[in-house]
């Protein structure tokens, strides 16, 4: 769960006498940003019967970027995109995770993000919290190489998890594969290789009945259904 109003992790660990205050705020946001680890998302593992948190969702983005930067479609700083990816979801220690299907929980996300990186940010050295900042601000935009890639790798993660777990999330009441292409679309603003093969996931998905089927007469063909991914040991 969120901790908004709970006191900071720091608080309760002590640093020693005559720690520079720079090095000690530094110290209390790593702190503070420990809590990560416990704001789960809802995509399952692959390797255990239990959902993901954000700090293991943040690291597969950083490790994916690493492997697939190859395919962006426009040349990348891949040291920035690696920092979008470990900030981006942040600011979810007090804002929370928001389904990516939940259009309830939308309406506010916005809102409830910007306070919260106003906040967890301030804890900061000044030039760390406006460079930081702005990363995050490039992130929610979009309007870079590397922030386009970023997102892109935000949205295929949970697409191989669902696709690996026979559905996943896409079993959710009421999500489409219409649904799941229009939200995962932002990938081809970044990859055009990496948007044809996610729509690969998706679209076979559907034909093994993992998401309800988008009418086969928008998309003018047919699938055969393909053999599911070997069962978790």
């Amino acid at each position: 769960m969120p901790h908004d109003d709970a006191p900071l992790l720091a608080a309760s660990v002590q640093q020693p006498d005559g720690t520079p205050d720079r090095l000690r705020r530094q110290i209390e946001f790593i702190i503070e940003v420990d809590r990560l680890k416990n704001i789960f998302r809802q995509s399952p593992l692959l390797a255990a019967d239990r959902k993901e948190n954000d700090a293991e969702h943040s690291w597969h983005l950083a490790l994916m970027t690493l492997v697939l930067a190859e395919y962006a479609d426009e040349p990348l700083d891949t040291s920035k995109v690696l920092a979008l990816v470990v900030l981006h979801d942040l600011v979810e220690i007090y804002a929370g995770d928001t389904f990516l299907y939940d259009t309830a929980a939308a309406a506010d996300q916005e809102a409830r993000e910007q306070q919260a990186a106003d906040k967890l940010f301030a804890l900061l050295p000044a030039d760390q919290r406006d460079h930081f900042r702005s990363l995050w601000d490039e992130f929610e935009e979009r309007a870079t190489p590397e922030a386009r890639f970023a997102k892109a790798m935000d949205r295929l993660q949970p697409l191989l998890l669902n696709y690996g777990n026979r559905g996943g999330t896409w079993r959710t009441p009421g999500v489409t594969e219409q649904d799941v292409l229009t939200r995962k679309s932002v990938i081809k603003d970044a990859s055009a290789d990496l948007w044809h093969y996610a729509q690969d996931l998706i679209h076979t998905g559907a034909a093994n009945g993992w998401v309800p089927r988008a009418d086969p007469s928008d998309r003018g063909e047919s699938e055969p259904v393909v053999p599911p991914p070997a069962p978790r040991a």
